[in-house]
């Protein structure tokens, strides 16, 4: 059973529609990668998966026993949020927020969780240091910590490596990548398409409605895929 699926989809912001007649569905698993030109409506349509934006069209149905605050978002960073003064285990630990009902206090669960995945991400001596003294790689292993904190099944990544150099770039990929073989479903945007090659299951083409929906081998090889990457790339693929 899919854990997403969109229907007929259309986005709209200040009033004017920015895309359309988007229709896909994310199986328990999955890898799916969103690409497109930038303005096309790939972080809105992100935002409507998590009920930040309301769909002017269209219906976002969820499954397998997934809510809609269960699932873990790693959004582009600004520099405000980059500079944020706090503790690394605070900024993970406010990943739990959304799992707070009647409670107001963080119990043992939570305190728990924070710490287990900060060891997942290798990051445990992390804990005490002060979010805005950290390298970038750093700040966003934290901050796929905090995702993490909030779900079991579905991470939502707004261009996760953004800004990283090349080596803390595969070190994170990597991470992600050993978290969609444990279990976890990833829905990725990116303009890195070596990563989406090599790591993506399904690839979605926004160019303000879908270009493309399917595997990611056939995207590679459609003439969508061939115009928007360049040809050369399919020497190495």
């Amino acid at each position: 059973m899919a854990l997403i699926t969109c229907t007929d989809l259309s986005l709209a912001y200040d009033g004017r529609t920015i895309a359309s007649d988007i229709s896909f569905s994310v199986p328990q698993g999955d890898y799916l990668c969103i690409v497109g030109e930038n303005g096309s409506g790939k972080s809105t349509l992100m935002k409507a998966l998590l009920g930040l934006v309301k769909p002017a069209a269209g219906s976002i149905t969820f499954g397998d026993g997934l809510r809609q605050d269960e699932i873990g978002y790693l959004p582009q960073q600004t520099q405000i949020q980059r500079d944020f003064p706090t503790s690394c285990y605070e900024v993970v630990l406010s990943g739990r927020l959304a799992r707070r009902t009647r409670h107001f206090f963080f119990g043992k669960a939570d305190k728990l969780a924070v710490r287990e995945n900060m060891a997942r991400l290798g990051i445990s001596q992390l804990e005490k240091r002060c979010y805005q003294d950290l390298s970038g790689g750093q700040q966003q292993r934290v901050l796929l910590a905090r995702a993490l904190c909030a779900t079991q099944k579905l991470l939502l990544l707004d261009e996760p490596v953004a800004g990283l150099d090349p080596v803390v770039t595969q070190e994170l990929y990597h991470l992600i990548r050993d978290l969609n073989e444990d279990g976890i479903t990833i829905i990725m945007i990116s303009h890195d398409m070596n990563a989406v090659a090599e790591d993506a299951k399904h690839v979605l083409h926004l160019a303000h409605r879908p270009l493309f929906y399917g595997n990611t081998f056939d995207y590679l090889h459609s003439e969508v895929g061939r115009r928007f990457i360049g040809r050369d790339f399919f020497e190495l693929y």
